[in-house]
Parts: structure tokens; C-alpha cells; sequence
């Protein structure tokens, strides 16, 4: 009988932490987070990381599990996520996914097979020294009229996936695009999948709130600590609540402007964050507002509870 695994997924700001502990209390589960930046030490506002308190003693995992200065790959994701739901489900517990990065969350739950695709040290020498002579735009167009669909996800100075996605091409005649489609979406676990939503202008409110939030509790100086030690051009900085302030430590832009910017990016990646998690997976999804926040989390654990029972 395969592993029943619960994922409460949706966008940023919406309240998926606080209903996975609700979940995790009412049916002796444990957590594990399905963010792709909650995994760096330090960087404890800018990813909205679960306080001591708001765990309410229950256990959570991949949380500072890794230096801001080191990469951390959807496959080492996977790996290690499989690596906790037996660790969880041998102790009798129900293991609980809980968070936003919608290709992550995907891979841990699905038949994503990483292995086929292990890297090319001489295609990506030989990439490099291309973006050297020619430049990244150069290198990021070929991209584009390969595979524009996952062209239009890279930024063009995130040289990493640029060349990964050009390497699989290379050596697979498939597009990263056509790949991700072909995998088999058949999951090794039982997964019962929840998703929160809120209407855009709420969920919105709450974005900007949430940022003046962090704002507050000091995220310039935690960004900042981070750009002194010559992290800017590291994986974890390029994250959302990082990157934004760059320019103004470098005198190119107001604060201001840069938690504008940063509230214009959130509301942004909720909206593709809904988008994904609408078209790639089958989730049970419950509308929330302010108003009938609790109603709703005695609603879904009701229906959990059904499920749970099913055998």
C-alpha cells in the first residue's frame, strides 16, 4: 500500500503555514517544506520561515538545511524529501508537505526521473566559454528559438539553467520543456493534494501587508548581511525579498522603490504560483477570507479525515 502523503499548496501569503500545522496536530503528522529558499540559514524574513512559535512543537524538516553560498538542485530536493516521508512514515506519522515552489513539490510527490539527466562537465566548459566570447545574450536567444516556453521562465543572467536546459537538448534532442511534459505523472506515494486560495485583491492586500511586515522585522539588514559577505550572485540571492535590494545597496535605486519593486515581484510570482499548481496537478482547492478562516480549516480537516479513512 503506498505511503498516503499530505500537500497544502497555493501562493505565497494565502495561510498554507499555519492551516499544515492545524493538519499536523489533528492527525499526528510532521512537516516538511516545500520551499526552495526556506532551506538557507539566515535567510529567515525574506522566505517567510516558520517561527519557533508558529510550529507549535511540531517537527519540521528541510528548514536550514543548507549555507546561502551552496546550490540546491529540484533533484537534491527530491531526494531528500523522499528521504523524510519514510523517515516520518516509519515512525507511524503523516508525513505533510507544506509550501509554494510548484516544480519542486511536483518532483517530490511524482515520478520525476533525475537521473537520466546527469551533468556534462565538457558541454558546459563549453557553453562558458561561449557566453565569454559571445556573450549570455547570445547563448539565451539559441534558447529561445529552441525551447521558448522554458526560455521565457530564465532570466537571461542565470547562466545555470540556461546552459542545463541546453545541455538536455544537446544530448537528448528534447526540449526541457518536452521532457517535464513526458514524465509520467504517477506518484510512488498516495498524495491528497490541498490548495488555498484567496481573491486576487485580498490575497494582494496581504502580499503588501506582509512585505511592510518583513520590512519591520528588519529584512534590509538581513539582505544587507548577505551582499557584504559577496553573496549577490549566489543561488539564494537571487530569490524574491533578496535580489530587489541589490540596486539600492549599489546606489542605482530608493528604498523605496526597491519594496515597491518587491511587492510588484510577490504579487507576480503568487499569481504563477496559482497558475501552476491550476494546470499541473489535481488539487482539491478551498477559497479563504479573513472572515471564515477557521470555518474553513475545520472544513478541510473534516474532509482530510474522509480521505484518510479510505483505504
Amino acid at each position: 500500500m503506498r505511503q498516503k502523503v499530505i500537500a497544502v499548496v497555493g501562493p505565497t501569503a494565502v495561510g498554507k503555514t499555519s492551516l499544515s500545522v492545524e493538519i499536523a496536530k489533528k492527525f499526528s503528522g510532521e512537516i516538511i517544506s516545500g520551499d526552495s529558499m526556506q532551506i538557507y540559514k539566515g535567510m529567515d524574513i525574506g522566505t517567510a520561515k516558520v517561527t519557533n512559535t508558529e510550529k507549535e512543537n511540531i517537527p519540521h524538516y528541510m528548514i536550514d538545511i543548507k549555507e546561502p553560498n551552496e546550490s540546491f538542485s529540484v533533484a537534491d530536493f527530491q531526494e531528500q524529501v523522499h528521504h523524510y516521508i519514510k523517515e516520518i512514515s516509519d515512525k507511524k506519522h503523516l508525513p505533510i508537505i507544506v509550501g509554494g515552489t510548484g516544480l519542486y513539490i511536483q518532483a517530490a510527490l511524482f515520478g520525476y526521473n533525475f537521473a537520466e539527466k546527469k551533468r556534462d562537465d565538457s558541454f558546459q566548459i563549453k557553453i562558458e566559454n561561449e557566453i565569454e566570447e559571445k556573450g549570455i545574450m547570445s547563448v539565451y536567444k539559441r534558447l529561445e528559438r529552441i525551447d521558448p516556453e522554458q526560455a521565457s521562465k530564465i532570466h537571461p543572467n542565470n547562466t545555470r539553467r540556461v546552459v542545463r536546459a541546453l545541455e538536455v537538448y544537446e544530448r537528448t534532442g528534447m526540449t526541457m520543456t518536452a521532457y517535464h511534459e513526458q514524465q509520467q505523472l504517477v506518484s510512488p506515494f498516495d498524495p491528497i493534494l490541498i490548495g488555498l486560495e484567496m481573491d486576487r485583491p485580498l490575497l494582494y492586500e496581504r502580499i503588501n501587508q506582509r512585505v511592510d511586515q518583513m520590512i519591520k522585522e528588519g529584512l534590509v539588514n538581513e539582505v544587507r548581511f548577505f551582499y557584504e559577505k559577496g553573496l549577490k550572485d549566489s543561488q539564494s540571492m537571487k530569490a524574491i525579498g533578496y535580489k530587489e535590494f541589490i540596486p539600492y545597496f549599489e546606489g542605482n535605486q530608493s528604498l523605496e522603490d526597491s519594496i515597491e519593486i518587491l511587492k510588484r515581484n510577490s504579487r507576480r510570482y503568487a499569481k504563477r504560483q496559482y497558475t501552476w499548481f491550476r494546470n499541473k496537478m489535481d488539487v482539491d482547492w478551498y477559497t479563504i477570507t479573513h472572515e471564515d478562516k477557521s470555518e474553513k480549516i475545520e472544513i478541510i480537516l473534516q474532509d482530510l479525515a474522509g480521505k484518510l479513512e479510505k483505504k
